[in-house]
C-alpha cells in the first residue's frame, strides 16, 4: 500500500515539475479612448494568432508579409470587430480605420486603428471583449482605456472579458486585485519559470553526504533552504521587474528569453554534477535577475501611465509571489515525505532534472537561433 502511494505521489511531482513545452502566451493590447460619444483606439494582434484564426500564410512558407495581410484585411476586420463590443447608450458603431505592422518584443502584429460612436455621449460604457477566448483559453486581452479623461487598465480573460465601468469613477483596488490574478496566472503559464523554479526546489529535501545526495535530516531544515531560495528569487526579480517595467533597463527578449532558458539547463546541470552545494540562494538570486525581465513583458507592453504602473506592478508581483508559494507549498510537503526512497532519489531528482536539461536545452536552442524545433 505505501509503495502504490509512493509510486502515485511520485507521478504527481513529476507531472508538476516538467511540463512539456513552453510557449509565449497569446496577449493582444487594445488602447481606447472614449470621449463622449466618439470613440478611438488602436488593437494590436499577433500575426500569429490571426494565421492561427483565419490563415494569412497563403503560399505556406511559413512567413507571414504585408501582401498575405493586405489581400485578407476584409476578412480580418470581421473577425476582429466580430469580437469585440462596446457599449454606451446602446451598442457603439466600430470600423476599422487603417492597418498597420508593428513589431512587439514577441513578433510582429497587426495593428488596427479604431474609430467609431456610440448613442449616448455619457453614462456607463460596457466592453465584451471575446479574441481567441473559443480556441485558446489562456488568451489575455491587456486594456488601456480613456473613458471621459479617466484612466482605466484591466486585463481581459474568459472570466474578466465583459467588463462594466462607470463614468468617472476608476477602482484602484478592482485594478490592483486584477493584476494579483494576472501574476498569479502568468507563473501558473510560464512555463520555463516553473521549471526553473523546480529545479532548485528538487534538491532542497537533499544534503550531500560523502559525495552524494541524501535525505535532509528535518523538515525544518528543507523548509529553510526553500524560504531562502524562494526568497532571493523573489528580491531579484523584483528588482529587474521594477527596472523593466520603469523602462530603466531594456534588453532585447531574444537574449532574456534565451538566458531564462540557460538559467533552467544550469540549474538542472548543477543537480545531476553539483558544482554549487552550498549558498543555492545565491543562484536563485543571480538567475532570478534574468526572470525578472521576462515577467516585465506584460506590463512594459501595456504601456500604462506611471501612476497606475506602481499599482499594477505591486499586483502582478505579488501574484507572481503566490504563484510561486502554491508551488512550493504543495512540492515541499510531498518532496520531504519521499526523500529517503530511491524513487526519489533516482526517477524523481536525477531523471526529473535530467528530462528538465534536455526541454531547456531545446528553449535555449529554438531561442537563440529562432528555431523551431518543436511544434507547441
Amino acid at each position: 500500500m505505501m509503495r502504490s502511494l509512493q509510486i502515485w505521489v511520485a507521478a504527481v511531482l513529476l507531472a508538476v515539475a516538467l511540463p512539456a513545452w513552453a510557449h509565449k502566451a497569446s496577449d493582444s493590447y487594445l488602447v481606447l479612448n472614449v470621449q463622449g460619444q466618439a470613440v478611438s483606439g488602436q488593437w494590436d494582434i499577433a500575426l500569429r494568432d490571426i494565421d492561427f484564426a483565419i490563415g494569412l500564410d497563403s503560399n505556406g512558407d511559413g512567413q507571414i508579409t504585408w501582401g498575405e495581410v493586405q489581400a485578407r484585411q476584409r476578412d480580418l476586420d470581421a473577425w476582429a470587430l466580430g469580437r469585440l463590443t462596446l457599449g454606451r447608450g446602446g451598442a457603439c458603431d466600430l470600423t476599422v480605420t487603417e492597418h498597420l505592422i508593428d513589431d512587439h518584443t514577441d513578433g510582429a502584429y497587426a495593428v488596427l486603428r479604431l474609430g467609431g460612436t456610440c448613442p449616448a455621449g455619457i453614462g456607463n460604457l460596457s466592453i465584451n471583449y471575446r479574441l481567441l477566448f473559443d480556441v485558446d483559453a489562456l488568451h489575455r486581452g491587456l486594456l488601456r482605456l480613456d473613458l471621459d479623461n479617466v484612466n482605466h487598465t484591466a486585463v481581459l480573460s474568459p472570466d474578466t472579458g465583459v467588463l462594466r465601468l462607470e463614468a468617472g469613477l476608476a477602482s484602484r483596488w478592482s485594478q490592483f486585485k486584477q493584476f494579483v490574478v494576472e501574476g498569479i496566472g502568468h507563473i501558473s503559464i510560464g512555463l520555463d519559470h516553473i521549471l526553473f523554479l523546480m529545479s532548485l526546489l528538487l534538491p532542497s529535501v537533499l544534503v550531500i553526504r560523502a559525495s552524494k545526495w541524501q535525505g535532509a535530516d528535518t523538515f525544518r531544515q528543507a523548509l529553510g533552504e526553500v524560504l531562502g531560495l524562494v526568497t532571493a528569487f523573489t528580491v531579484a526579480h523584483s528588482i529587474t521587474l521594477t527596472l523593466a517595467a520603469f523602462q530603466i533597463v531594456e534588453l532585447p527578449t531574444r537574449l532574456v528569453e534565451s538566458a531564462i532558458a540557460a538559467s533552467v539547463v544550469l540549474s538542472a546541470a548543477n543537480n545531476l554534477v553539483p558544482v554549487v552545494q552550498r549558498r543555492r540562494w545565491l543562484v536563485a538570486f543571480c538567475f532570478g535577475l534574468i526572470h525578472g525581465f521576462g515577467f516585465a513583458t506584460v506590463l512594459t507592453e501595456l504601456g500604462l501611465p506611471r501612476d497606475v504602473l506602481v499599482l499594477s506592478l505591486l499586483g502582478f508581483n505579488l501574484g507572481v509571489e503566490a504563484g510561486q508559494l502554491s508551488i512550493a507549498a504543495v512540492f515541499l510537503p510531498v518532496a520531504y515525505l519521499l526523500r529517503n526512497t530511491l524513487l526519489y532519489r533516482k526517477a524523481v531528482f536525477v531523471g526529473g532534472s535530467w528530462l528538465t536539461l534536455l526541454v531547456a536545452l531545446v528553449w535555449l536552442i529554438e531561442r537563440a537561433f529562432n528555431l523551431k524545433l518543436i511544434s507547441a
